[in-house]
């Protein structure tokens, strides 16, 4: 069957039967699309007029319905450069209702709603509808409203008479979940991706799923996400449109915003939504750092400080940026979190408490062919959906198959399990479960968090070192490690033969940080001289003069006095993680040197540790535990390693002792000769 066809047939079958399962509850997401270019209004407002008036699957009843549609729009929908035409009309009728987006603010204990594009910031409005709605006090809501005149208030005539927030007024979780149940696994993940407003086939499971994951911050309270990619990718989409209880910010904000006023008179935004989203994180560096402060004891408890008191809240935190580099090069030349302005990079601590780091560079640029034409949930009754599986908790639901790893420490172990119970929500809001996929969850939820560990290791001199994630099958006791693609992809450390002469080098600084270097050393005639490149310099260049010393000192012991004699070294260092670590490389140089002159290529996937004085009594690096865990991360298979580091090697993880073969030598010869396997 030709492919297309195909795609169409597997979107009618799903169509079909969600609209026979969920009748009245889905609509026709090109639709949305349609009406969404002519009217600037809010996703879930659109659903709720083409739900009221499209639900049906006549292509004539559909087109009727979206002519309804499109006039309640041009009747009832003020733009906001008809703003003085609409109040104009609420005077000479005497009332009229439209849609519109609400907000009220207090003035002398006076409740005061401010009607955005209506254009009018000093209408009244019953103080029940406060007390009922209190989401209008904190950025506002859209509504119907009903507004009438009254001549007795010259300074503020409007008064709203009706007040109707667009949003379902019940919603059934037991249904919802039986519903569920009659759909397979990929029907329903297929289905929530176009709910979504995508296309899932021709998707791979793993973006779908990635997807998803961005609705996760909706279904779980205080849920702690942040995804940074590429521009284009419709990260802030799911917070700014799929749901009315969320909150974009695109800018700074204050202490007073986020978590309310000192007397207790206003609440704050993680006290009145579900989620409170910050867009363009990079815009955030005038941040005051007290905001910063408070929000990371925020995310760690869902409590905090305001004047004596203690309050809660249950919002989840989302954060969105750009990258300005390709992966590759962010992975290699620095960190992931190099896109967050320095207010919130320096403080580390903050970092640690983000449950999820969602991989945005994986997330394709929208095009027209990522958008669906199929039916998905109206986005009222999707967000009403996820927000009542708020109040439930999947995070023990692990236990049933599997154990975390020793390298999660509690506040991973936390993070991991509340992705898990966001995605059980989304996926399986029954609670029923298997195993396989229970386990795919876990693993991306895994990955998730030691995405955001991984970088807090490069940042922190590795405080945060332990990232060996790995979960254990309880049925088979069998331990499975979680890598990240990104990292675990680069192979820096190339697993084929190098040529004679190159050899792959570590050093760690006095911080803990870790270089990892290429050597290349090339021969030419001459008469004996080493010609360092420009990239080798400072404490790299002083170990690799005081080797070549040495091996000029011992030419004859070694056999290479004519070779030395007659020939010039020249000697380049390529820092492949570019943080320009002071590096100490003297016994790689060595072997390196030697692997040139033998004509013999140093053993694949080899990384050599160590450095050497200009007697040559061998200088041990100061820790194992990090330069073979990069090693590991970057592709290597064995290493060289000095004697006297033998101590360390209880600081080692099980991971890394599997997948990295130590060579210990004592001795600058040995070291030599086992490089190259001539011994």
């Amino acid at each position: 069957m030709d492919p297309t066809m195909q795609r169409d047939a597997e979107r009618d079958e799903l169509d079909n039967k969600v609209n026979r399962v969920f009748a009245g509850k889905v609509v026709r997401k090109d639709l949305v699309r349609k009406v969404k270019v002519g009217a600037n209004v809010p996703v879930f407002v659109l659903e709720y007029l083409l739900g009221k008036y499209c639900a049906s699957s006549d292509e004539m009843a559909i087109q009727m319905g979206l002519q309804v549609v499109n006039d309640t729009l041009a009747d009832g929908y003020i733009r906001p450069d008809e703003s003085t035409k609409a109040q104009s009309r609420v005077k000479e009728q005497g009332r009229h209702a439209f849609i519109d987006k609400i907000k009220v603010r207090l003035v002398d204990s006076h409740y005061w709603a401010e009607v955005v594009n209506f254009g009018h910031k000093f209408v009244h409005i019953p103080d029940h509808y406060v007390r009922e709605y209190d989401r209008i006090l904190m950025g506002g809501i859209w509504a119907q409203i009903e507004m009438t005149w009254d001549d007795t208030d010259e300074r503020a005539p409007f008064r709203i008479a009706r007040l109707t927030p667009i949003q379902l007024a019940t919603f059934d979780i037991a249904e919802y979940r039986r519903l569920r149940a009659e759909f397979t696994t990929d029907e329903w993940i297929d289905f929530m991706v176009r709910s979504m407003g995508y296309e899932p086939v021709g998707m791979e499971r793993r973006l779908k799923l990635l997807f998803l994951s961005r609705l996760i911050p909706l279904c779980e309270r205080n849920y702690n996400i942040i995804e940074l990619g590429p521009r284009g990718t419709g990260k802030s989409y799911a917070i700014q449109e799929l749901s009315p209880y969320s909150a974009l910010l695109t800018g700074p904000t204050t202490v007073a915003n986020l978590f309310g006023y000192m007397n207790g008179r206003r609440k704050g935004m993680v006290q009145i939504w579900d989620v409170v989203g910050f867009d363009e994180v990079a815009d955030l560096q005038k941040m005051p750092k007290e905001v910063i402060t408070t929000m990371k004891t925020y995310c760690e408890s869902g409590q905090f400080q305001r004047g004596q008191d203690s309050m809660a809240g249950y919002a989840s935190i989302a954060m969105f940026g750009n990258t300005q580099q390709p992966i590759d090069v962010m992975v290699q030349t620095g960190h992931l979190f190099a896109p967050l302005p320095d207010v919130i990079r320096d403080d580390m601590a903050f970092i640690d408490r983000l449950h999820f780091y969602l991989p945005g560079w994986e997330m394709p640029k929208m095009r027209n062919e990522h958008f669906t034409n199929g039916y998905g949930f109206v986005v009222d009754y999707l967000a009403e959906a996820l927000r009542e599986l708020r109040k439930h908790n999947f995070t023990e639901i692990i236990d049933h198959h599997f154990s975390l790893g020793a390298h999660l420490n509690a506040r991973d172990r936390k993070a991991v399990r509340r992705t898990v119970s966001g995605l059980v929500k989304i996926l399986h809001p029954h609670g029923e479960v298997s195993k396989e996929d229970l386990e795919e969850i876990l693993g991306l939820a895994i990955e998730g968090r030691r995405r955001v560990k991984e970088q807090l290791k490069k940042m922190g001199s590795f405080e945060y070192y332990h990232t060996s994630f790995s979960y254990v099958d309880t049925d088979t006791g069998e331990e499975r490690f979680v890598g990240v693609p990104e990292q675990g992809g680069r192979d820096l450390i190339s697993a084929d033969p190098l040529p004679p002469g190159t050899i792959y080098a570590a050093s760690v600084s006095g911080d803990g940080t870790v270089g990892l270097f290429r050597l290349e050393v090339s021969i030419s005639s001459g008469t004996g001289k080493l010609r360092p490149a420009g990239g080798v310099k400072g404490t790299l260049k002083e170990s690799v003069q005081r080797a070549f010393s040495y091996l000029r000192a011992n030419k004859n012991a070694f056999g290479v006095a004519r070779e030395l004699d007659t020939s010039d070294f020249h000697v380049e260092a390529i820092d492949l993680l570019g943080n320009k670590v002071e590096a100490e490389v003297g016994i790689a140089f060595f072997v390196a040197t030697f692997s040139a002159l033998r004509k013999a290529s140093p053993l694949p996937g080899l990384l050599v540790l160590g450095d050497m004085s200009i007697q040559g009594n061998i200088k041990p690096v100061r820790s194992l535990m990090e330069p073979l865990q990069i090693a590991m991360d970057n592709g290597a298979k064995k290493a060289l390693i000095p004697s006297a580091n033998r101590r360390n090697f209880f600081e080692v993880s099980e991971e890394v002792l599997e997948n990295v073969d130590p060579i210990f030598f004592g001795e600058v010869r040995v070291a030599a000769f086992k490089a190259v396997g001539l011994t």
